[in-house]
């Protein structure tokens, strides 16, 4: 009887690739597209609930009108966003698609793993699953080095990339939380499951914003009305970031870069 579990090595490698790829769409087609300045006509707050009276969804119907690069002419968009923006508020756009779907970018966290990157990393853990199931331990181990190689290099260099920006720090106010339900009450779980975010106020250019937040937590009580948080003020781009530099960043991409020199330095020395 054949052994099925050798091949369930290859489903994380697949599942990274295939995020990959499509994230290197994006990326592709947003480079070429590149960004255009827009301006905030219409910012309406929609809230939706279910037939239980639970909120479904929370968010801002933005509009913005720009002058589109290739035609010269103006157009109209309307974006959901978790961020609220004042009539007339500057923004910067981005086209995801060559369908037409636009982005604003408030809140432009650089990605610590680049698409073309997750890409490969997805095909070296197919590869990894490959010459595993064949016995082949020297290439194996040479896709395991360079992964680890690989993924240390990413970190560190977001950190330096981050860390060049000179980010500032400022302190915004909890609002409110939203809250979002992931799952319902079933014979397995027991009670319906959400996850909370924080809605925070800020000043900044003399207009107050208000911004929901990526980062979020299983208790809404971690993020208590009226407390303060610290968020980051990028003066070149004009964008508000949740995160400066990280040193654990730097410190776990350190280690994996020295664990994949020691990796293939094991190799060299056995061949």
């Amino acid at each position: 009887m054949q052994d099925f579990t050798q091949y369930f090595l290859y489903i994380p490698g697949i599942v990274i690739f295939l995020l990959g790829s499509g994230q290197v769409r994006k990326w592709i087609t947003s480079n070429r597209n590149g960004s255009v300045d827009g301006l905030v006509v219409r910012c309406e707050h929609v809230v939706k609930k279910d037939r239980k009276n639970r909120e479904a969804f929370n968010y801002f119907n933005t509009t913005v009108e720009y002058v589109n690069p290739k035609t010269g002419n103006k157009e109209i968009h309307a974006i959901k966003t978790p961020t609220e923006y004042a009539v007339g508020q500057q923004v910067r756009l981005t086209k995801t698609s060559e369908f037409g779907n636009i982005v604003i970018n408030d809140a432009d966290e650089s990605t610590i793993f680049h698409p073309v990157a997750v890409m490969v990393g997805g095909a070296l853990t197919i590869l990894l699953a490959l010459w595993t199931n064949q016995g082949n331990e020297v290439y194996a181990m040479g896709c395991l080095a360079a992964l680890f190689m690989g993924a240390g290099a990413c970190l560190v260099h977001n950190y330096v990339n981050v860390s060049r920006m000179g980010l500032k720090p400022f302190e915004a106010e909890i609002i409110d939380t939203y809250k979002r339900q992931i799952s319902k009450s079933s014979k397995i779980l027991r009670g319906d499951k959400f996850i909370y975010y924080p809605v925070v106020k800020y000043e900044m250019n003399r207009s107050e914003n208000i911004m929901r937040l990526h980062v979020d937590s299983e208790y809404e009580k971690t993020f208590p009305i009226g407390d303060k948080i610290t968020l980051f003020y990028d003066e070149k781009t004009q964008q508000i970031r949740e995160k400066n530099a990280q040193p654990i960043q730097l410190i776990i991409g350190l280690m994996l870069l020295i664990l994949g020199i020691a990796v293939a330095f094991s190799i060299l020395t056995a061949i």
